[in-house]
């Protein structure tokens, strides 16, 4: 900075908002970013507009318009975001970054500060700038109105440890992922689930491989064969439109399952397994078995698939040849299994969210009939008959302040358990469950306020450019929901009517 001989020149960032001129002391500023993807939190103050990732760090975005009380618009193509430097990131969206000036202290004029200011600005002094005059922000001071501070203070160590805590006491319970196989329900049991994820646009093809591999796919720094389970099962193939792919072990083998799609998680009642018949265990050839059969109702059966006898051992071989000839370290893949984390990912209006899978009790479609109940909040759609026990059912969108569904065909029923309530969430869609290492998992930033109670970290998937938020069952109901819930706690069945019985 330059000696004028009447004080200290002084650099400042200019930028637009609202058609006014603001500016920011130069030293206040990390850098200026275009705006990208946000992951938008519910419930969160009106200022945040959401999560973004910086270089793998997790940033809050706040838009200056709404810190300084006006209506927020669309971003154009001259929006940017200006990175605040401090401890941690955080970013304010402005409608355009316009200039970086040199300003002699002696030009500023602070003590005209607060007979230039307007509703909702804190102001720090004015100066000329092109003819205009610019408003130096306190941004400091907006933020700290905006976004008071929270009490809780979170470390990813900590969330990681929570969640892998809760394993010892859930993973005793037996749970199937079920498949859509050629309008047939198939079953994986979910120890045998690596993760599930959409069958990509372009595949890889094999030369001189048979029908059942469709192809190869890069998968965490390794190479991924995609193997047809309508092949396997001996049904007739079709297009690879919205399948999923099943990413599960074959003895030392990490393959992919493709899937017409998934259909439910579900917890298994042990007497209702049986085992498969001698003459329904393998077919021709013994290329395929299936293990069990779960009678999941009386006109539901589901057949369950052992992914280690899926193959011929000729199979087997051959695959394990693929993997050396390419050179791929699939064994990398299961020596970091063990201590990845297990998510549910489901969307709610195109947002991501995810849940630990050690509290999913299951995932289902959203029954036809849910009995209404008089006087609750507008988020509890009411109560459902699962299996002999009465479930309360909320509309998260509901619970989140979002607007209706459109399109309600996709909507899937999670039936979440704490350790005192269990409750049926309604979400748009379950898209896949999704393993990550416990370093992609960063705490929420405190500027999500009160939504701080239930987003408390994000899952930040640098690689993909994706994030999602990482709600904790336990604080996902208020002090009044649980209350609301634990109404239920002693209701086990429902009456032929379909009203709770008491």
């Amino acid at each position: 900075m330059a000696n004028t001989g009447q004080g200290i020149d002084q650099r400042y960032l200019t930028f637009r908002s609202e058609e006014r001129l603001y500016a920011l002391p130069a030293g206040q500023v990390a850098e200026v970013i275009r705006i990208t993807p946000l992951a938008r939190v519910p419930q969160a103050p009106k200022s945040l507009l959401g999560l973004a990732n910086l270089r793998g760090v997790v940033m809050p975005v706040a838009s200056v318009r709404a810190l300084l009380g006006r209506d927020e618009t669309a971003s154009t193509s001259t929006s940017r975001l200006i990175v605040l430097d401090g401890a941690a990131p955080v970013a304010v969206a402005v409608d355009e970054v316009t200039a970086l000036v040199t300003v002699a202290e002696s030009e500023i004029r602070r003590e005209d500060a607060d007979l230039a200011t307007l509703a909702g600005e804190e102001l720090r002094g004015v100066f000329q700038s092109s003819g205009k005059i610019a408003k130096i922000l306190d941004i400091h001071a907006l933020l700290t109105r905006s976004f008071p501070q929270t009490e809780a203070k979170r470390t990813t160590v900590a969330v990681a440890a929570k969640i892998d805590g809760t394993r010892a006491d859930i993973d005793g319970r037996r749970r199937l992922l079920t498949l859509d196989v050629a309008d047939q329900e198939y079953g994986l049991d979910l120890q045998a689930v690596q993760e599930i994820v959409p069958v990509p646009d372009h595949l890889t093809h094999l030369p001189g491989s048979d029908d059942v591999v469709l192809g190869v796919i890069p998968y965490r720094d390794t190479l991924l064969p995609l193997l047809s389970l309508r092949v396997l099962l001996g049904l007739p193939t079709a297009s690879l439109a919205r399948n999923k792919v099943v990413v599960t072990r074959v003895g030392d083998t990490s393959v992919g399952l493709v899937a017409d799609g998934t259909r439910s998680l579900i917890t298994v009642d042990p007497e209702l397994v049986e085992k498969a018949p001698p003459i329904l265990r393998a077919r021709a050839g013994g290329e395929t078995q299936i293990a069990e059969i779960y009678r999941a109702s009386k006109t539901r059966l589901i057949s369950i698939l052992a992914p280690d006898r899926l193959f011929r051992e000729d199979v087997m071989q051959r695959l394990t040849r693929t993997d050396r000839a390419t050179e791929s370290p699939i064994a990398r893949v299961g020596e970091t299994a063990s201590r990845d984390l297990l998510f549910l990912a489901f969307k709610l209006n195109e947002d991501e969210f995810a849940l630990p899978i050690e509290a999913v009790d299951e995932v289902a479609r959203v029954p036809e009939q849910i009995t209404r109940l008089p006087r609750t909040p507008k988020f509890l759609e009411g109560v459902v008959n699962l299996r002999g026990v009465v479930l309360p059912v909320v509309d998260q969108r509901r619970r989140f302040d979002m607007p209706t569904a459109e399109n309600i065909a996709g909507r899937r029923l999670v039936v979440v358990r704490t350790e005192q309530h269990r409750a049926g969430l309604i979400v748009d869609s379950v898209t896949e469950v999704l393993r990550c290492s416990p370093d992609a998992i960063k705490a929420a930033p405190d500027l999500t306020g009160e939504a701080a109670g239930f987003v408390r970290s994000v899952i930040n998937l640098e690689e993909v450019g994706r994030m999602l938020l990482l709600l904790d069952p336990s604080e996902l109901l208020s002090r009044t929901e649980r209350g609301l819930l634990e109404s239920f706690s002693k209701t086990t069945s429902l009456n032929e009517t379909g009203r709770p019985k008491r």
